[in-house]
């Protein structure tokens, strides 16, 4: 089995992994509105911000990795079907992070709707700044370019080149961003309760914030 020694990073035990507040570039205006999500119904959590679980980084890469990923939340399941060949040190590590139990019980922290049209989730301390006490490389980058992260894909948030930790984010509407972020999977069911949760907005009454309608993940698992 591949080595991950040579790819994962030791890092501090707080780490920084957000988006940029302001988009790069502006999409175009398709589909100014977002589609309406009426049968989403979400329940109330018990999700809470809390000190990440200690999770050690793992030694080697997958020889198989899962297929799927689902993310059982508070308003339905969201699976995302993984792009292990393109980004198996990614997915390696999530892996690991979900077999460790993670990402259970975590809010979804951060919502942006103008500019740039994503959910990002993955922080145990819903603050945008918590993660695993290691980081690893970039894979799997989409080129510079409109709408270069199209709707439905999912990438891991950084803080710069090869800092990837735990935080990704969901697109819930073709979106242009710099080639720097790690593309591993797109959903393939519950992209619907993404765009829900943009619809009602940020808290603040902002564009970028902790999103109004509460979205807790309360289990993830691989397949």
């Amino acid at each position: 089995m591949k080595r991950l020694s040579a790819v994962v990073i030791a890092a501090l035990s707080i780490s920084i992994l957000s988006l940029p507040a302001n988009s790069i570039a502006e999409t175009k205006k398709s589909n100014s509105k977002f589609e309406k999500a009426e049968k989403v119904k979400c329940k109330s959590t018990k999700a809470a911000a809390a000190n990440p679980t200690r999770i050690a980084p793992p030694e080697n890469i997958l020889k198989r990795g899962p297929r799927t990923i689902t993310f059982q939340t508070n308003c339905g399941n969201i699976v995302i079907q993984t792009y292990f060949k393109q980004a198996p040190v990614t997915i390696t590590v999530l892996n690991s992070l979900i077999k460790g139990g993670y990402y259970n019980r975590t809010l979804c922290h951060r919502l942006t709707t103008e500019g740039i049209y994503v959910l990002q989730c993955g922080d145990p301390t819903a603050t945008g700044s918590g993660g695993p006490e290691f980081r690893y490389r970039d894979e799997n980058l989409p080129v510079a370019g409109t709408n270069n992260y199209p709707a439905g894909v999912v990438a891991m948030a950084n803080s710069g080149p090869n800092t990837n930790g735990s935080q990704f984010f969901l697109v819930y509407k073709d979106t242009t961003l710099g080639p720097n972020y790690t593309i591993w999977g797109r959903i393939v069911s519950g992209l619907e309760i993404v765009k829900y949760i943009a619809e009602g907005g940020v808290k603040s009454g902002g564009a970028d914030g902790t999103p109004l309608r509460t979205i807790a993940i309360e289990r993830a698992s691989s397949n």
